[in-house]
C-alpha cells in the first residue's frame, strides 16, 4: 500500500487571523501559484508582488491584486507592503539573478542595512535570504514559508510511490545525503547524485535541472555504466533559513531524473516541496521512479523512513 504523499496539515498549518493579508512575493516556476492557490482557498486572497522579470506563470495571477517590483527597487518594497496593509509576507519562487548593487534605488532605511546585503551576497543565497526576512520582521512585516500556509505543498515520511526503493538503493541515499548536506554547509547547493554508494555529482549554482542534465550526459558518455542505478538526493541546508528556498521537486524533475537514468528520488520529509504533487506522483510512478521522504535531520545517520 502506497504511504501517504503529504504531511499532515492539521500539524503544520499556520492559522492566520481573519484580519490576516498575506502578499506574497513571486519568482518563476509553479510555487508561487500553489501558494496563491492554497491562500485563496483559506479565504486569504493574497497580494501579488511579482518580481521584474522572474514570474513565468503571469496569467495565473490575473484574479489576484497585484503589483510588479524590480529587484534593484528592493527599498520600496517595505513601504508597498505597508501601503497595502501586508502583515504577513510569502516568498516563493525562483530568482535567477542577483540584484545589481550599483543600480539599487537607495533610501534611507535600505542605506542601514546595505552593509549587511552585500556581506550576505558575500556568504551565498541563504546568508542573503536571512538578511532580508530578518530586515523585514523588524519592520514589522512576518515572513512565512509556503509550507507553513500551504502545508500540503510539503513532503511526506516514508516512501510515497508505488515503486520502493531497492536495498542497495538505500545505500545511494544515505551517500547523496552526506554529500547534500556537506556542500549545504558550504552554501553551495542542496542536492547531489549518488551512484554505487558513492556521491557522483554535486548541484551548484546552476541548480538541479543541470545537475540532472550533467549525469545524463556522464552516462551517455559512458563514464557511468549503462544499467546502473543512483538517487537523487536533495536536502535543506544544515541551519537554513526555512522560510524560503525550501529544496523543492516537480514533474520536471522526475522527467529529467529518467532521463538521467536514475532509479529515483529523496528529499526530507516536512522540509522540502512536491510541486505539481498530483502529477509529480503519477509522473514517477508511470515511470517506475521511487520518491520517498526521509526523517529531517542535520545529520547523516539517522536510519531510513521506512527501515531497511
Amino acid at each position: 500500500m502506497m504511504a501517504m504523499t503529504r504531511a499532515e496539515p492539521a500539524e503544520t498549518r499556520l492559522l492566520l487571523t481573519p484580519g490576516s493579508k498575506v502578499g506574497i512575493i513571486a519568482g518563476g516556476g509553479s510555487l508561487p501559484v500553489e501558494v496563491a492557490e492554497g491562500l485563496a482557498r483559506q479565504g486569504h486572497s493574497p497580494f501579488i508582488i511579482m518580481a521584474e522579470g522572474e514570474v513565468d506563470r503571469e496569467a495565473d495571477f490575473a484574479g489576484y491584486e497585484q503589483a510588479t517590483l524590480a529587484l534593484e527597487d528592493v527599498g520600496s518594497l517595505v513601504p508597498l507592503l505597508k501601503r497595502r496593509d501586508i502583515s504577513h509576507l510569502v516568498l516563493a519562487g525562483e530568482i535567477r539573478r542577483r540584484p545589481r548593487l550599483a543600480r539599487i534605488r537607495p533610501t534611507l532605511g535600505l542605506l542601514a542595512i546595505i552593509p549587511s546585503v552585500v556581506m550576505a551576497l558575500a556568504r551565498g543565497d541563504d546568508g542573503l535570504l536571512k538578511v532580508i526576512t530578518r530586515g523585514l520582521e523588524k519592520r514589522g512585516i512576518t515572513v512565512i514559508g509556503a509550507h507553513e500556509v500551504v502545508p500540503e505543498l510539503a513532503a511526506g515520511k516514508g516512501t510515497l510511490t508505488v515503486t520502493a526503493p531497492r536495498q542497495s538503493d538505500w545505500r545511494d541515499i544515505e551517500a547523496g545525503r552526506a554529500a547534500a548536506k556537506a556542500i549545504g554547509a558550504l552554501d553551495i547547493g542542496q542536492a547531489a547524485i549518488a551512484i554505487g554508494g558513492r556521491a557522483i555529482a554535486l548541484e551548484g549554482v546552476e541548480g538541479t535541472a543541470a545537475l540532472l542534465e550533467r549525469t545524463r550526459e556522464l552516462r551517455g558518455h559512458g563514464r557511468l555504466a549503462g544499467k546502473t542505478r543512483g538517487v537523487l538526493v536533495k536536502c535543506a541546508k544544515p541551519g537554513q533559513e526555512l522560510r524560503a528556498d525550501l529544496p523543492s521537486i516537480g514533474p520536471q524533475t522526475v522527467e529529467a531524473a529518467h532521463a538521467a537514468g536514475l532509479a529515483g528520488i529523496a528529499l526530507e520529509a516536512g522540509r522540502s516541496l512536491i510541486l505539481e504533487g498530483p502529477e509529480t506522483l503519477a509522473r514517477a510512478n508511470a515511470l517506475g521512479l521511487f520518491i520517498v521522504g526521509l526523517p529531517a535531520t542535520e545529520l547523516a545517520d539517522e536510519e531510513p523512513a521506512n527501515g531497511r
